[in-house]
């Protein structure tokens, strides 16, 4: 018993669950240690303990046959019957993986072999009964033979070639060969709709979670569309799409493209047509950026999630064997037809046989791979997790140990990260880093960084005695962080680039600026390396910083933003303002949708990702300021209008939906007030928000946990408010303030809309309808949204008292200046002074209430501007007290913008501003007085 395993735990283990399982059985030693490496196999054994033996036969272990699950000479396998069969046959030949793999040590190139054909007969077995079963009820689409026509199903990633992992996800995409209705059936059904119920049936066969477990994640998101697309396609419009729409890391997907199952007489036609659109006939140089593009947000996604030790997507892993292999298959094998395998090691021997790879970097990728794969297949197989990552956990290192036949679990992680530095160099040779990443840095900035002498720099005559100062002041400060040897070498090599960089442009404060954000990132060497190895990254972290503040600050606040500099083409280009919403969509089709941890980690990353671009193209002039508030509030309706579908979900999962509702018509919406409601957010503004909805209140929702329609959409508004304020790793999403609603903090979260208009026409105060002025419906169904403009034009069209209008108006402003105005006798409030910014808010909301019922024209926009040149078309206003208005408003705002990106607070010299301010007070006191 002692001889095992050199590790005490694992002795332990092995003698402790072999004596729970076979109390009367003699001891079998590799049993014994097989229950003692798997917490897996121990689970699948303690329920079948008869599989354990089964595993001693020497027939098992020499046989790699793969039986039939169903007999389909039978009648039809039931559901139930078929999914345990299925899940059934997976946990036993799993078993017998981990058999071969832990205690035989079966050679991984086999053994992924062998779970890629297990896999490929389930997913086959799991589609013929899901065809026999929608064929039983419709029949079959025929040729004109009268052969059914098949599905066919497309394995992808390592399930294509035939390298599958012990514990993956299954990539799919599913086409059919004709677009011909059934026939033989109950009832005829188009091509379309017969085969998506094969494909729905075929996902839950595999996918659906039962008590022997699933048999695979199924993933059908590398189809064309993605989720938003059809789950099966046609040959033709497959062929379509790819020719005129498929993308880079579309190309470099269907490259593992294999079809799965009995073979048919459309496999060819089929991948015949999808060729031209992987292989180019030409060598294809092209595809290195795009790789190097994919390898980046691969990066971009380990230090996103904050993944260490990870083999397959850390430097030197496997994915990056992997593509160093397909991109040269993309680049040769237009001209090279035997590069056009799915298989990576069949394809690294065609590049060894062509001469294409030397034979000893073919050799050093080969074993590099074999062992992190192998490695891999040991991780996974301890406990069926889709892991690659390495253990943190004693038993888990004791197990690597242990497999590895190492002394220590120290020397298991020195073979690794010798294995993985040698990929990275041939990974290097072959995607490479841009050229401009091979320049050297200036030597007298290598000097000036490790000596704290900067008399050798070149700075054009600029004083320098500041930056020492800095520069020491932040020694200082790294001295005292764990930052690692690795750290500290890869920060020697990058401040010297920082300084020559700088002295382009010789700032004080953009020096401050750049060693904030560096001091920030010192500890995390992936952010050092980025900006190292990415010298146009750190070129425009230079740039910002000297722009601007604010965008130095967000970023040392939100470090992963730095991942956006890499690229300038898209840094200096926010999307356009229709196009937040798709964006968003796009950026959450992975994310599972009761992750919610995620989905609000997502949101405020969209949001610090998108605020950043709009802020680069802001502090470099191209963008103006009225254009940056447009796209900031284009931003945040995108993402509220995202989080009122990720609240819904939770909701709806919890409780059940209101009666007539759908997530498309949720019966719920938001109607944004001030900035927002405006379009004149800034970078740190709150959102002022309230939520109505249109239910009476009688109805009840449809789960099994019921409750009121009204009870619902206030825990929905409650779940929304959680996913605003929570503070998580990257902050809070927005500051929501819903105090603009019916009776205030005291009032209901979420209101009928009815009852919202009650308010609004019978209780509420003169400022409420000033507010009213600036909102607008943001989120709501198009019935809502009418609901609430006719709502919105009634109140403000209301004749009003015009006497107490204005004292009402002077005195609320009268009051926030007393509480909030900074001027002084030579310093100006930009926003609450008098004549300042607020001033023109009041006024143009003046206009609308004193005004609408007699030029309903006035209620039409939200924001200050058309509202005023509303006015002037009327007569309200004359041309030359627009353009006064006009111009000091923008001018007020740019200037108090460019204040606040550079955190100079909000005060001006007065006789800067004095002329300005002043024709906005004659205007006032006219209007007012």
């Amino acid at each position: 018993m002692d001889g095992l395993f050199a590790q005490p735990e694992l002795n332990e283990l092995a003698a402790e669950r072999y004596a729970r399982i076979y109390p009367s059985l003699p001891f079998d030693a590799e049993l014994a240690r097989l229950l003692a490496l798997s917490d897996f196999a121990f689970r699948i054994i303690e329920r079948f303990p008869d599989w354990g033996v089964w595993l001693t036969d020497e027939q098992v272990v020499k046989s790699r046959d793969c039986p039939d699950i169903f007999d389909f000479s039978n009648p039809l396998v039931e559901e139930k019957q078929a999914w345990q069969s299925l899940r059934h046959y997976r946990l036993r030949y799993w078993l017998k993986v981990m058999w071969l793999d832990l205690i035989k040590h079966n050679p991984i190139e086999d053994s992924i072999t062998y779970i890629s054909k297990l896999s490929e007969q389930l997913i086959s077995q799991a589609y013929q009964w899901a065809y026999a079963s929608c064929e039983q009820q419709a029949g079959s689409p025929k040729d004109e033979l009268g052969n059914a026509l098949p599905m066919i199903i497309l394995g992808m990633g390592k399930l294509g070639g035939g390298e599958l992992n012990f514990s993956s996800d299954i990539d799919l995409i599913f086409a059919y060969p004709r677009n011909v209705a059934t026939t033989g059936g109950r009832r005829e059904l188009e091509a379309q709709m017969f085969y998506t119920r094969v494909a729905q049936k075929l996902i839950a066969a595999l996918n659906q979670t039962t008590i022997d477990g699933q048999v695979f994640r199924v993933d059908m998101r590398l189809r064309p569309f993605g989720d938003s697309g059809p789950l099966v396609m046609s040959f033709t419009a497959m062929e379509d799409y790819y020719q005129d729409q498929g993308r880079e890391w579309e190309r470099y997907a269907m490259l593992k493209a294999r079809p799965l199952g009995a073979k048919s007489p459309y496999w060819q036609e089929f991948t015949d047509s999808l060729k031209p659109f992987i292989y180019r006939r030409y060598i294809d140089f092209s595809v290195i950026d795009s790789l190097r593009k994919m390898k980046n947000l691969i990066a971009q996604e380990v230090r996103r999630k904050g993944l260490v030790n990870n083999i397959k997507l850390g430097a030197g892993g496997i994915r990056e064997v992997e593509f160093i292999v397909q991109a040269l298959q993309l680049i040769r094998g237009g001209r090279e037809s035997q590069l056009q395998t799915p298989s990576l090691l069949n394809a690294l021997a065609q590049l060894q046989q062509l001469s294409i790879v030397p034979d000893s970097v073919v050799q050093k990728l080969r074993i590099g791979y074999l062992y992190l794969r192998r490695i891999e297949q040991y991780l996974q197989a301890f406990d069926d997790k889709q892991t690659q990552t390495l253990p943190e956990d004693r038993l888990n290192q004791s197990r690597l140990t242990a497999l590895l036949g190492t002394e220590s679990y120290q020397q298991v992680q020195t073979e690794i990260a010798d294995m993985m530095r040698e990929i990275r160099n041939e990974f290097s040779q072959v995607i490479g880093a841009p050229p401009e990443q091979e320049q050297n840095e200036d030597e007298g900035a290598s000097y000036a960084w490790l000596s704290g002498d900067l008399s050798q720099l070149h700075s054009g005559g600029v004083e320098l005695d500041g930056w020492e100062a800095q520069l020491g002041e932040f020694k200082a400060l790294l001295s005292r962080k764990q930052m690692g040897t690795r750290g500290r070498d890869i920060l020697d090599k990058l401040m010297p680039l920082v300084l020559a960089s700088l002295l382009k442009q010789p700032s004080e404060a953009g020096l401050q600026r750049v060693l904030a954000v560096i001091a920030k990132v010192a500890s995390r060497t992936a952010y050092l390396e980025l900006l190292y190895e990415n010298r146009g990254a750190l070129t425009q972290l230079i740039k910002l910083c000297n722009h601007s503040a604010w965008i130095a600050e967000h970023i040392a606040k939100y470090p992963i933003l730095l991942d956006e500099l890499i690229d300038p083409q898209t840094l200096y280009k926010p999307l356009p303002l229709n196009a937040y919403h798709r964006e968003i969509q796009q950026t959450f089709l992975r994310i599972d949708e009761q992750d919610i941890e995620t989905q609000m980690e997502a949101l405020r990353q969209f949001k610090q990702t998108h605020q950043l671009k709009i802020a680069a193209a802001d502090a470099t002039g191209v963008l103006s300021i009225m254009k940056v508030s447009d796209h900031l509030t284009a931003l945040a309706e995108a993402i509220i209008a995202k989080s009122v579908d990720i609240a819904w979900l939770h909701m709806v999962a919890r409780y059940g939906a209101p009666d007539n509702t759908c997530a498309d018509n949720k019966g719920f919406a938001v109607i944004a007030y001030g900035k927002a409601g405006g379009y004149e957010l800034g970078y740190n503004s709150d959102l002022d928000l309230v939520f109505v909805h249109n239910s009476d209140g009688s109805g009840e929702t449809n789960g099994e946990k019921s409750i009121s329609s009204r009870q619902f959409y206030l825990k929905l508004a409650q779940r929304l408010m959680h996913l605003f304020n929570t503070n998580t790793l990257s902050g809070i999403l927005y500051e929501l303030d819903t105090r603009l609603r019916p009776e205030g903090n005291s009032g209901l979260l979420a209101i009928n809309i009815e009852s919202y208009y009650q308010y609004q026409l019978e209780q509420a105060w003169t400022w409420e309808h000033q507010a009213l002025v600036r909102a607008r419906m943001v989120v709501g169904n198009d019935e809502l949204k009418q609901r609430f403009s006719a709502i919105r034009n009634d109140i403000l069209q209301l004749e009003r008292d015009s006497e107490k209008l204005r004292t009402d108006i002077v005195s609320m402003r009268e009051k926030m200046r007393n509480h909030l105005d900074s001027s002084s006798d030579t310093q100006f409030d930009l926003k609450q002074g008098a004549g300042g910014i607020t001033d023109i808010e009041f006024l143009s909301q003046y206009l609308v209430l004193r005004y609408a019922h007699q030029y309903p024209q006035l209620t039409e926009y939200p924001d200050n501007i058309r509202i005023l040149e509303c006015a002037a078309n009327l007569s309200v206003l004359s041309a030359t007290e627009l353009q006064s208005l006009v111009t000091t408003y923008c001018g007020l705002r740019e200037v108090y913008h460019l204040q606040s990106l550079n955190g100079l607070g909000r005060t001006l010299p007065r006789e800067q501003l004095a002329e300005d301010i002043q024709q906005v007070e004659k205007i006032w006191h006219k209007a007012l007085s």
